[in-house]
């Protein structure tokens, strides 16, 4: 498997007012490089646990290690939520740029770097647009950017292309791919759109109801021809999860 870039045990994960932990005795490893992809529908817990990996919350119980730093350290990471948040009083650009303001990021932000990614995939003639002046897909282009800007180990996106229709969601599908493979990051993308995880993933692992990792799948080693199939062995499984895809 090589490198892990992050390991959970044990994971249990509730908040008051909901009956059931979110999360309950979630186990996950996610190796360096890989593109991995949580599937499942609203409440899995999916969404909770990448946050908690950002480090935008906390386990009430178990344990998360960084392997490749050293087990204490999360590696340097970039998030995107399914809204851009771009500043609409800041260009394109400077969007961008601000990222380098934050002191987890001052050592690793260059605004030469920045600049070469916007011409790399596509956005420097939107360097000085402001976010009223984009579209949906051109602002969560943006999103993704400024997260890659920073020079990240680990990638996470939780659902950024859900609000898209569904031409756009699928250019920016293939844009997020194509921009995952060159910059040979670790990724967590969490979806409920099982199109989408097929078409990213190197790993699904889906989610079902109690927050717990019900089945995973290796996706990067199975031919075009046999896709049918495994989509509708995953389609099985997400019923018989009680989760119900879009």
């Amino acid at each position: 498997m090589g490198t892990l870039e992050v390991r959970i045990a044990g994971a249990y994960k509730s908040f008051a007012g909901r009956r059931e932990p979110v999360l309950q005795g979630l186990d996950l490893d996610v190796p360096t490089g890989e593109f991995l992809v949580l599937l499942g529908s609203s409440g899995s817990g999916k969404s909770t646990l990448l946050r908690i990996i950002a480090g935008l919350g906390h386990l009430d119980r178990g344990e998360i290690d960084w392997p490749s730093t050293d087990g204490d350290t999360r590696p340097h990471t970039g998030v995107v939520f399914q809204q851009p948040y771009l500043m609409p009083w800041l260009t394109v650009r400077e969007n961008i740029a601000f990222g380098g303001r934050f002191k987890n990021h001052r050592e690793r932000f260059d605004i030469a770097y920045a600049d070469e990614l916007l011409a790399r995939f596509g956005l420097s003639g939107l360097a000085g647009y402001y976010p009223d002046q984009l579209s949906g897909g051109q602002a969560q282009r943006v999103a993704v950017i400024r997260a890659v800007a920073v020079r990240p180990r680990l990638l996470l996106l939780d659902e950024p292309f859900s609000a898209l229709d569904p031409a756009t969601r699928s250019d920016l599908q293939s844009w997020l791919g194509d921009l995952a493979r060159d910059l040979a990051f670790t990724t967590v993308l969490v979806t409920h759109d099982l199109d989408e995880a097929l078409r990213l993933a190197d790993r699904i692992a889906l989610f079902g109801r109690g927050g717990t990792v019900r089945q995973q799948w290796r996706i990067a080693d199975v031919n075009q021809d046999e896709r049918a199939p495994l989509r509708t062995e995953i389609l099985e499984h997400y019923r018989d999860s009680s989760l119900t895809p879009s």
